[in-house]
């Protein structure tokens, strides 16, 4: 098996750093091979825009798809998204690492999605969803929070976590990706950053055995049950549920 890991945190000594270090080692271990695309540390430029676009297909107006579909055909994309495309094609597995900002994955990663997702190549409008171009690959998002777990749930205060992965999930969805439960790490913060969910002696048994558990999930993964979307026989030719019955 060969993986990918799509890293999202400035801080090379983050937790978040930590996390990918375990599973390169652990995937490693299992004998499989493992790419790192570190988006920080690369300086990936998450904004869309004509200087990307050296052949343009239109000069007069930026339009962001078509101008995609013309690079991919032309083979005329950027260097940085050329790379990550080949990454992704060569990986069975991909890993998103990043922590949860505002309620969402960090900018550069959702930009990432804007720029290496290209219309034309990697998605049409029949290559998407159950027929996308990634379908038979699966993907896995590992998340960190600042608060606690009794923190997030419906109606609590941190949110629910799965309402706040939807977007991130049902995007990989589009791509074809089988998309795998995700793993959290709750608490990641110590008295020192101004939280008192528990002393710094606590903080670190914490991450410990959540390092243990991120390398337990990695070595079962092999029997993940991917999260359940509906397709393109669920829907009719408006893309409604089929059966969906109109509201008064």
């Amino acid at each position: 098996m060969h993986a990918l890991i799509v890293h999202c945190h400035p801080e090379p000594s983050s937790f978040n750093g930590a996390l990918t270090q375990v599973a390169t080692e652990t995937l490693e271990a299992s004998g499989a091979t493992v790419d790192v695309s570190d988006l920080y540390r690369d300086a990936f430029d998450p904004c869309e825009g004509p200087r990307h676009y050296a052949v343009r297909d239109n000069t007069e107006i930026f339009a962001p798809l078509g101008e995609q579909r013309h690079a991919y055909q032309t083979d005329t994309l950027s260097p940085d998204v050329a790379r990550e495309i080949e990454r992704l094609k060569r990986a069975d597995l991909v890993i998103f690492q990043f922590p949860i900002w505002w309620h969402s994955h960090p900018a550069v990663l959702k930009g990432w999605f804007d720029r290496v997702f290209v219309s034309g190549g990697l998605y049409t409008s029949e290559m998407r969803y159950d027929r996308g171009v990634f379908r038979g690959k699966r993907a896995i998002c590992s998340i960190t929070t600042g608060a606690q777990s009794d923190a997030f749930g419906p109606g609590c205060r941190g949110g629910d976590i799965e309402k706040i992965l939807w977007p991130t999930h049902y995007s990989l969805y589009y791509m074809g990706f089988d998309v795998l439960p995700p793993h959290v790490t709750y608490g990641v913060q110590n008295q020192n950053m101004g939280y008192a969910y528990q002393s710094d002696a606590d903080n670190e048994r914490h991450l410990k055995r959540c390092l243990e558990g991120w390398a337990k999930q990695l070595s079962l993964l092999c029997d993940a049950v991917p999260l359940r979307f509906a397709g393109w026989d669920d829907w009719d030719d408006n893309g409604q549920a089929r059966g969906r019955t109109g509201q008064s």
